[in-house]
Parts: structure tokens; C-alpha cells; sequence
């Protein structure tokens, strides 16, 4: 058995789990509707459409199965997030300092984000936490590991790591869902966009109120 395949594992998710987007990803959504010529929803509305991927949002907030209007709405976020928007964001108070006692004590790091993939390494350096993290890994520019489940998948394979050693910790049910079908488990978390509701309905093995219990929580996991 390769050696990292018997370290314990932690794939973290970006937006609300390790850092607070609410306002750069509100604008850019208001800014490719409002290029479009849509209604501009109010910031607090766009709320629960943080966390799944921009591919199943546009759609829904276009209210429109049309490929190329999606994709238009898609580009044209990414045209102001690109520039500004990816850092109209903040980190999570008390991530950082459980991410680095994660990494000091010889776990796997890594980043597992329906964002692209290079917006989310640029996103991890800004905030000081890519000496943390061994892997970045998000979506590509064609759409392909947007899915997280998709996602979990390709990190599994391309870290050489044990699903059973792995755990999760995101805010979302994608997040749940998506590790579940790869036989992973997840840490749900409360400081996101979902709701201990959500998280627990979607079948995560435990619920994280603050940063802080992520590290117990995690060995509780691991130990079973």
C-alpha cells in the first residue's frame, strides 16, 4: 500500500469553509445578470446559490435551460471575479490556526473546490495558506470537476489516498454528497451558506459549529 494511502486525509472546501465570499460572489453575479439585461437580485437573495457550481446556478437564476445564455452569464462573472471579485472575500475567523495544526500534525492537506481550480490556488496564497495545503484541487475552464463528486473522485486517484482515511469538511450538501459517493465521509460545517438542516439531512457524520472543532471531530472519525 502506497505511504500516503495510509495517512489520514482531509479535503477541505474553499467558499464557507475556509473563507467568506458572500460579497465578491453576490457582485459577480449581479454583474452578469445586470450585463445581460436580467433583474439584479438583492445580495442577500443570492445567498443560497453559494456553494454549487456556477454551471447548475446560472441556469436556475437565468431560468433558462439554454446553453449558450449559461454560458454567456458564466463568462461574464468570471470577467469581473477574475480581476476583483475573488478577493472581495475574507478568511474564516479560527481556519487558519486549525488548518495548521492539521499540517503540523501529519495530515494530508488538501483543497477540494467547485471553483476553478486557478482562481482557488490564487485564492489559497492570498490568504497565507498554501504552506498548509499539499494539493489545490478545483474545476477546469471546460466544466469538468465542478461536480463534486466528480471532484473527490479525481483528488482520491490523483493523491493516492484511502476513502476510508479521508474525510471531507465542507458547508454544503454537494459537499456530503459528492465525498459520499466516493466513500468518504464529511464533516459538515456551520460558519457557511447551509444550515445544520441541510448538512445533516445530506448524511454528514458530524456537524463542526466553529473551527475549532474540527480537529476532534476529526479524530473521533478516523478512530471508527
Amino acid at each position: 500500500m502506497p505511504a500516503r494511502a495510509r495517512q489520514a486525509a482531509l479535503l477541505f472546501d474553499l467558499d464557507g469553509t475556509l473563507t467568506n465570499p458572500f460579497v465578491g460572489i453576490t457582485r459577480c453575479m449581479q454583474y452578469a445578470l445586470g450585463k445581460l439585461g436580467r433583474p439584479v437580485p438583492e445580495a442577500d437573495t443570492l445567498r443560497t446559490h453559494i456553494g454549487p457550481p456556477l454551471q447548475v446556478t446560472f441556469p436556475k437564476l437565468l431560468e433558462t435551460d439554454d446553453p449558450v445564455l449559461a454560458a454567456e452569464c458564466l463568462r461574464l462573472y468570471r470577467e469581473r471575479y477574475a480581476d476583483v471579485g475573488k478577493f472581495e472575500n475574507e478568511l474564516i475567523e479560527g481556519i487558519a490556526g486549525t488548518v495548521a495544526a492539521f499540517a503540523a500534525s501529519g495530515h494530508f492537506l488538501s483543497v477540494a473546490t467547485s471553483k476553478l481550480e486557478s482562481y482557488s490556488q490564487e485564492i489559497v496564497a492570498h490568504f497565507g495558506l498554501s504552506p498548509h495545503f499539499q494539493a489545490v484541487h478545483g474545476s477546469q475552464l471546460d466544466g469538468s470537476r465542478a461536480d463534486k463528486g466528480d471532484l473527490v473522485r479525481h483528488i482520491l486517484a490523483a493523491e493516492g489516498l484511502d476513502p476510508s482515511r479521508t474525510i471531507m469538511i465542507g458547508d454544503r450538501l454537494h459537499d456530503v454528497q459528492g465525498a459520499a459517493r466516493n466513500g468518504v465521509r464529511t464533516i459538515g460545517v456551520l460558519w457557511g451558506f447551509g444550515d445544520r438542516t441541510e448538512l445533516e439531512e445530506a448524511g454528514a457524520a458530524a456537524i463542526a459549529a466553529v473551527p475549532a472543532e474540527l480537529p476532534k471531530l476529526a479524530e473521533a472519525l478516523l478512530a471508527s
